[in-house]
C-alpha cells in the first residue's frame, strides 16, 4: 500500500484521469472530492461491499432477490 501524507486542498492524480482531493479535515475524519470519468465506478467501501454481496446473491440464486444498495445513495453525499 502506498501511503501520502496531503494538505487540505492538495490532491493525487491516479492514472492521469482519476484525481483525488483533500476537500476538508475535521478532527479525526477527513472529506476527500474524487474526479473520475463517468465511466469509472466510484464507491465507498460499505457500498462496494454491499454491491458485491448482492451480486453474489444475484448469481447464486437469479436476479429476482437482488437488492440495489446504491438505490438510496445520493452521489454528492458520502
Amino acid at each position: 500500500m502506498l501511503v501520502l501524507s496531503r494538505k487540505k486542498n492538495e490532491s493525487i492524480v491516479i492514472n492521469n484521469d482519476i484525481t483525488i482531493v483533500v476537500v476538508e479535515i475535521r478532527g479525526d475524519k477527513v472529506r476527500l472530492g474524487v474526479e473520475a470519468p463517468k465511466e469509472v465506478p466510484v464507491h465507498r467501501r460499505e457500498v462496494y461491499d454491499a454491491i458485491r454481496r448482492n451480486e453474489h446473491i444475484a448469481n447464486e440464486h437469479g436476479a429476482e432477490g437482488a437488492v440495489n444498495p446504491d438505490a438510496s445513495e445520493s452521489g454528492a453525499s458520502s
